[in-house]
């Protein structure tokens, strides 16, 4: 099943105009990702890259990785897809997260990440940004959708309703992020 940027944009819409079905209250929580505040926790074998570890919401560890002038996230195991994923173009991450949280009597369990990373092709091509919508399951972690922030008002708000509405079903071993990797 790969779900477009359509069907999820149609999601957000039916969500604007219908009543929550989710049980639990959502709401956002931001926590820093400054990688030159979290400590190197390994290097490859050829020294290229990096990978740092920052404490997230409520202790989750986020990792951090930059291999050829592209960083990729991760939260916990070292396996999960999201350790794999990362924008086509070089790219940087911005210093917060937002994470999308679900409270179910008064249990707070973070769902989603929101994670803003800024690209560019070259010195000559284009140069932009986008939100990374991360789903957070308990075996793994992957891209959900990318929304192009750069000149979208609405991008954050997006960002949101598509976490709120697609990240907990989605299926990292089979469905496609919507949106494009730039």
């Amino acid at each position: 099943m790969r779900p477009s940027m359509r069907g999820i944009l149609g999601v957000f819409l039916a969500v604007v105009a219908a009543p929550s079905a989710v049980a639990g209250k959502i709401s956002s929580a931001y926590t820093s990702l400054d990688i030159e505040k979290c400590p190197v926790t390994k290097t490859s074998a050829d020294s290229r890259g990096l990978v740092w570890t920052c404490e997230g919401y409520n202790g989750l560890p986020v990792h951090v990785a930059e291999d050829d002038l592209r960083y990729f996230v991760w939260f916990g195991k070292d396996d999960q897809t999201a350790a794999r994923q990362t924008l086509t173009y070089f790219n940087t991450i911005h210093s917060t997260m937002e994470w999308r949280v679900e409270n179910h009597d008064g249990v707070s369990q973070p769902f989603a990440t929101i994670l803003r990373y800024s690209w560019e092709r070259g010195d000559r091509g284009p140069k932009g940004q986008t939100l990374v919508v991360t789903k957070l399951g308990a075996d793994d972690a992957c891209h959900v959708a990318y929304v192009k922030a750069d000149g979208n008002p609405r991008a954050n708000e997006m960002a949101r309703e598509i976490a709120d509405q697609s990240a907990r079903e989605f299926d990292c071993n089979q469905d496609e992020p919507a949106g494009v990797p730039r």
